[in-house]
């Protein structure tokens, strides 16, 4: 049974929790899902654009990583 509702750590949930709830992060996980034909260059990429941006962690110190944002995109 997972403690994370559905995801397998507390990283992929945390990432996933601020993803799916900011609009902005939201939007733009989205437009990632619909320029690429998988979620796993999808995500690459978003970290990436949040890397160059100076953004490496949630507000609440969850690092974004690409297997987080990934899962994060799962139901995009």
């Amino acid at each position: 049974m997972s403690k994370y509702n559905g995801h397998k750590n507390y990283n992929h949930w945390n990432v996933s929790l601020w993803i799916n709830n900011d609009e902005g992060l939201y939007n733009t996980a989205r437009s990632f899902c619909r320029a690429y034909r998988s979620k796993l260059p999808a995500a690459m990429a978003m970290k990436q654009e949040l890397a160059d941006a100076g953004i490496t962690h949630t507000p609440d110190g969850a690092p974004y990583s690409v297997s987080a944002i990934r899962a994060a995109m799962v139901e995009m």
